[in-house]
């Protein structure tokens, strides 16, 4: 008998249902797989027997009760999710709150996450006004060294060299297009090691000379706002790379990656 991936998956959700049935009549709490099985299976055959979803999906509801399952199950199954085959064809069945009567153990729940004390914002050091000359919106990351950021915005690049955004890691500032605003730095920590970004750097960020020298590449290369302190002047043809947008948003640089990795 040939059996199609599907046909496997439900054959299997049978058989764990199966034993679910049985242990739960042998008096045992059932666990997550198995709630999660009993409960699935369910709505499978609800299907089959000609009933609609909405039947289903309740009948479903009505299988398993707090006294069926062990402790903290029903705090982690609190939705269901199979696909069952109806009169009309296919369709996504969503049980949500399958235990009915299930009191939640909240953090008291085996296995809860609780998170800790939140480490404390750093406060920025400097402060810059920052403008966005591109007409679409440009991201910087918190982690993205914001002296090469995108080239379209202007402001003091000397002032932001060896610096980052002072916002939580992961979380991002965007620049709406033509907009301006005023944004906190903080210095780069750890080994202080600029690799990749927009390639202005690509080395120590304080060894002899480094600065100056990312200062002059990034006003040869058209960055707004290089030249204001040592950097080269651009020359009279030199421009800002063409902005093409690669979505609803440009991100900040040649891409915006985490402190350190390579281009």
């Amino acid at each position: 008998m040939r059996l199609t991936p599907t046909e496997r998956d439900r054959l299997l959700l049978r058989s764990a249902a199966e034993l679910a049935r049985a242990r739960r009549a042998r008096g045992l709490k059932l666990n997550v797989p198995e709630a999660t099985a009993l409960i699935a299976d369910t709505v499978c055959e609800a299907a089959r027997d000609g009933k609609r979803l909405a039947e289903a999906i309740e009948e479903a509801r009505c299988v398993l009760g707090p006294d069926d399952v062990l402790a903290g199950v029903s705090d982690v199954v609190t939705e269901v999710h199979v696909e069952a085959v109806f009169d009309d064809g296919s369709r996504l069945a969503v049980v949500s709150s399958p235990i009915r009567g299930a009191v939640g153990l909240g953090e008291d729940a085996p296995g809860a996450v609780v998170p800790g004390p939140g480490a404390p914002q750093p406060e920025p050091t400097v402060h810059l006004h920052v403008r966005n000359t591109a007409p679409v919106p440009v991201s910087v990351t918190s982690h993205f060294h914001f002296f090469e950021s995108n080239p379209r915005l202007d402001f003091d690049r000397a002032a932001a060299y060896g610096m980052r955004l002072c916002v939580p890691a992961g979380s991002s500032v965007r620049f709406d297009p033509h907009g301006e605003g005023e944004v906190g730095l903080v210095p780069i920590g750890g080994d202080r090691i600029a690799i990749g970004f927009a390639g202005l750097v690509d080395g120590p960020l304080d060894a002899p000379g480094a600065k100056s020298l990312a200062l002059e590449r990034a006003a040869a290369c058209g960055y707004l706002g290089a030249a204001r302190d040592g950097g080269a002047p651009a020359s009279p043809t030199a421009q800002a790379p063409p902005f093409t947008p690669a979505g609803p948003a440009v991100q900040a640089g040649a891409e915006d990656r985490p402190e350190g990795t390579t281009a």
